[in-house]
């Protein structure tokens, strides 16, 4: 057997003094070691390695031992209670700095298809051998946790709840050990002298792993609060785990998420040897503490709604201009929060002077017009509305005029329109007469955004829907102007006129042309529409766009509805502008 082999080697050894041992000695008693382990005499072999005789050449070598051991443990064929007994013995006896370098080998040569399981394997071993370390061990403890979660990060994060529970990877079984994992480093943060050079440097590495945990998972998690969630949830648990430890390492949450600018080089998480992304880190702890409320309980509530909202928008900002869809919504709920925080309209023309505040309303605008995901562009919108709901008059004054000079899409342009039409409605009857949506305010807001963008060339199909909400602006703007005697009513009839006019011209062409263009596809066969398509000029329909898609690039039936549906649009906008020509002959008449 090869323990008696084993045996047999070590009883010459024991004449030989330690100092005198070669390479060789080393090799002959790895082999005979991990040939008893593949053979199965794990057994004998843990009997072997405790006799007292044996324990200083098994403190000299056994450390050898260890990577056959986790390789045997990893395959799962055997009974595997002997092995863990081994390794665990080792791990106590053996040299530390021999054991830690074997083992984070072990954990950084992981195969793909084992990365779950090898950690969980050796998280206790490691936690044993850097135990042993004392004082000496925050260096060593930071190399081990970059060293597993550079291999959590590669495990697929749970999409649902249902992935979760299944943990078809392991990231959940990880998450779970990687706490356990930390929890002595953190108890001895709480009773030691935290303001001693080893216990700082050791809190500086806890607070690099809470910062990466909090970017690699959890960015990327469903986090969404419900009644199970603590009890089901490993991932739920995981966040509140990270967010337990940061005050229990003196590290305040709000210092690092409203002062991190102000901290000191000695006190920053960018310290020498971090791989973490604290601004990343920084949005989910935002996320975690003001939209999912864990922690919230001791977070310090002398801070204003206002302030927090400014603080947030850096990390909003963040969330919002990345693609993947876990951002984007955690960025939502974060902004949502925030301004719901802020009761009332109250938000100052000041903030749409600061740079990440007016960042968030325009990564919402690329959010509604661009994102492919429905769900996404629809909570954009809703959350887009929720924004201006806040601003104050001036500051939404100011807003609706650089949206117009920024953003040329359409639908945004429609949105501002109705809010302009409903702040006037809210302004009547406040009775303000300072308002920003009264008067010759009024009126200057409407020379810039009541127009007709391209003037004759304009694609009224394709700008349909802020066309409309110009029309039906100009309507209550009449109706409502008519009614004063001192009011706005010859600027307005001006701006009205103008509109009208350049209006008419667009609507005059826009149905010829594709009356004309519908008359081809019905008369026309699929060969001949075909080659008219190919032989039109630069006004053919081939540039004309709807909803971002080209007419071209549809079907004859689909183009065909585009068609109708346009003929019917412009009827629309026709019996608005008749309906607005009579409002405004009717008072004209009226006053002669």
């Amino acid at each position: 057997m090869a323990v008696n082999q084993l045996n047999d080697i070590i009883q010459r050894w024991r004449v030989t003094p330690e100092k005198d041992l070669r390479q060789e000695d080393y090799e002959l008693f790895l082999n005979a070691g991990s040939t008893c382990i593949a053979q199965g005499d794990s057994a004998q072999l843990l009997d072997f390695i405790k006799e007292e005789k044996n324990e200083t050449i098994v403190r000299s070598m056994g450390s050898g031992l260890l990577a056959p051991l986790v390789t045997e443990l990893l395959k799962k064929e055997k009974n595997p209670v002997h092995c863990h007994s081994i390794v665990e013995h080792l791990v106590q006896t053996c040299d530390a700095k021999e054991v830690l370098e074997i083992l984070l080998e072990k954990v950084d040569d992981a195969h793909p298809d084992l990365i779950a399981d090898t950690i969980t394997l050796l998280v206790k071993p490691l936690q044993t051998v850097l135990l042993r370390m004392g004082d000496t061990k925050a260096p060593s403890v930071g190399l081990a946790l970059n060293a597993l979660q550079k291999q959590v990060s590669k495990l697929p994060v749970p999409c649902s709840r249902k992935q979760e529970q299944e943990d078809k990877y392991g990231l959940c079984r990880c998450c779970t050990a990687l706490v356990n994992f930390v929890q002595p480093f953190v108890q001895e943060m709480k009773t030691q002298d935290s303001q001693a050079a080893q216990d700082a440097r050791l809190r500086t590495e806890l607070l690099k792993f809470c910062m990466e945990s909090l970017r690699e998972p959890l960015l990327h998690a469903q986090l969404d609060r419900e009644v199970d969630t603590p009890r089901n949830s490993p991932l739920w648990n995981f966040a509140t785990e990270i967010l337990a430890i940061l005050p229990a390492i003196q590290e305040p949450l709000p210092k690092l998420l409203f002062y991190h600018p102000l901290r000191g080089r000695e006190d920053t998480i960018s310290a020498e040897g971090d791989t973490g992304h604290p601004n990343e880190s920084r949005a989910c702890l935002a996320y975690l503490v003001f939209v999912q409320l864990i922690a919230m309980e001791i977070f310090p509530a002398v801070f204003s709604p206002l302030f927090v909202l400014q603080c947030n928008m850096e990390y909003v900002n963040l969330l919002l201009s990345r693609k993947d869809e876990s951002w984007i919504l955690k960025g939502l709920d974060l902004y949502v929060k925030s301004l719901e925080r802020v009761m009332d309209n109250s938000l100052p023309v000041e903030l749409l002077d600061l740079k990440s505040f007016y960042s968030v309303p325009q990564n919402l605008i690329e959010l509604m017009t661009e994102c492919p995901i429905q769900h996404l562009r629809i909570k954009g919108l809703v959350v887009f509305q929720l924004f201006v709901e806040k601003l104050e008059e001036e500051a939404k004054h100011k807003f609706f005029r650089c949206i117009f000079k920024t953003s040329n899409h359409a639908g945004v342009q429609s949105i501002i329109l109705k809010n302009i039409k409903n702040q006037v409605e809210f302004s009547t009857k406040s009775g303000k007469e300072d308002d920003w949506f009264v008067g010759t305010r009024l009126i200057s807001l409407l020379r810039e955004t009541v127009c007709i963008p391209d003037g004759a060339d304009t694609d009224l199909l394709h700008c349909m829907d802020r066309v409309m909400e110009s029309l039906n602006l100009l309507r209550y703007l009449l109706i409502r102007e008519k009614k004063k005697p001192n009011g706005v009513w010859p600027e307005l009839c001006s701006i009205t006129e103008s509109y009208i006019k350049m209006l008419r011209v667009c609507l005059s062409m826009s149905k010829s042309y594709y009356a004309a263009e519908l008359k081809a596809l019905r008369e026309g066969e699929k060969v001949k529409a075909k080659e008219l398509k190919q032989a039109k000029s630069n006004k053919s329909f081939r540039n004309i766009k709807v909803k971002n898609e080209k007419l071209s690039s549809m079907s004859p039936e689909v183009q065909h509805q585009v068609l109708q549906c346009a003929l019917v649009t412009f009827d629309l906008m026709e019996s608005l502008v008749v309906r607005i020509e009579e409002i405004t002959e009717k008072e004209v008449k009226h006053e002669q």
